[in-house]
């Protein structure tokens, strides 16, 4: 993940502070994930990009904010579960599969598997990181299936119950088997196929609609 660098002076205005901001991001993300939470500073981002600390602390006053930004940066680009289509009109199985398998692709992916492999290893010496990470990513996700799944249970597809806590239970199934061997770089994971994990997905359902499948 390299940084794109445009001359500030090509642009001017509002075009020109987006250009500058979106530099900063750039480094700091790649500062966080190559040295971590602790070992990144803001006199360093701000070399790298060229300009003062003061310049910097008027787009992000604290590296707090500065990892915030770097947070929602790659929710946008590349947490596409969040994006998914949840038509209530289309039945239950075809819909959660469709997202299940957006929902581990997009887990797998070089930049939010890094992001996390960032927060877990900082979360002891810096707790509200992890509260960052979760806020603006998977607990937005969650929510937003949860209400899909609450018309599903109003109208008897699927047994009525906590919707979120329906949501925790699918998405444990769904990353117990290729998502857990990816985030730890196992051999399994480099061994894994989309066959794979389309079979990983249908017995996460299968198991999933047992539990939470409409009552007879």
């Amino acid at each position: 993940m390299s940084i794109e660098m445009i001359p500030v002076s090509t642009v001017s205005g509002d075009d020109a502070a987006a250009v500058r901001r979106k530099a900063f991001v750039d480094a700091a993300r790649e500062a966080f994930l190559a040295n971590g939470y602790a070992g990144t500073t803001m006199s360093s981002i701000a070399g790298k990009v060229g300009g003062s600390k003061t310049t910097l602390w008027t787009y992000f006053p604290s590296k707090e904010a500065l990892f915030e930004a770097v947070v929602d940066d790659i929710v946008q680009y590349y947490g596409a579960a969040l994006q998914v289509e949840l038509p209530a009109e289309e039945a239950v199985l075809p819909v959660l599969r469709r997202f299940c398998l957006v929902l581990i692709t997009t887990l797998t992916s070089d930049p939010l598997l890094a992001l996390y492999q960032l927060v877990v290893g900082e979360a002891r010496r810096f707790p509200h990181l992890a509260e960052t990470f979760y806020d603006r990513g998977p607990r937005r996700g969650k929510a937003r299936l949860a209400v899909w799944v609450a018309e599903k249970m109003a109208r008897g597809e699927l047994r009525r119950g906590d919707p979120l806590q329906a949501v925790y239970h699918l998405a444990g199934l769904c990353q117990s088997g290729l998502y857990q061997f990816t985030l730890l770089n196992l051999p399994e994971a480099r061994r894994a196929d989309s066959a794979r994990l389309a079979a990983e997905i249908d017995a996460a359902l299968d198991t999933f609609y047992r539990a939470w499948g409409p009552e007879s």
